[in-house]
């Protein structure tokens, strides 16, 4: 590889870094090509991609990051794969389903809204985040709850209400 590909692979990724707010960083050696392949077609269905690169180029591009993933860098051995997301727990999800069948890939870290997430054992955690779209979906949930219920209060209160009154006018006669 020459100088120009490595500062062209390093520049891409300084650029993806700087545009996400959420990455993964998984070990997927021992990995065969038919594991890797079926963890990209299932990230793939997801919406996310999953590309392999050097350590050292990585670094260089997390550096370049003014120290915001400077806690990345002491988990860059072996293979590192990164994922990109826009979807906080959409890799986590996939990796743990992906893992039932197969040991790889391991959890290097993740980077979720300014916080990191070292180590393995931080996949459930990970996978057990709720998406923003789920946090909106609960939150307009709650926010509606109290407004049906007054609704529903009237509506039944009409209907006992009203048949109160027919009952005393019906008396009254």
């Amino acid at each position: 590889m020459t100088r120009e590909e490595k500062a062209q692979i390093i520049q891409q990724l300084s650029e993806q870094l700087a545009e996400t707010t959420h990455f993964y960083l998984t070990d997927t050696s021992a990995m065969s090509v038919e594991e890797s392949n079926n963890l990209r077609g299932k990230l793939y269905e997801q919406g996310l991609s999953i590309r392999v690169v050097k350590n050292t180029l990585l670094q260089k591009a997390l550096e370049q990051q003014d120290g915001k993933y400077d806690d990345a860098i002491e988990v860059l051995k072996g293979t590192t794969a990164v994922v990109f997301t826009e979807t906080a727990n959409a890799p986590a999800k996939v990796i743990k389903e992906f893992r039932k069948d197969n040991d790889r890939p391991v959890l290097k870290a993740a980077f979720i809204d300014e916080d990191f997430f070292i180590g393995d054992e931080n996949l459930q955690k990970l996978a057990d985040l709720k998406s923003k779209e789920e946090l909106l979906g609960e939150i307009i949930g709650l926010l509606q709850s109290p407004a049906k219920n007054v609704v529903s209060a009237l509506q039944s209160s009409g209907g006992t209400l009203a048949g109160i009154l027919k009952t005393l006018s019906e008396k009254e006669n």
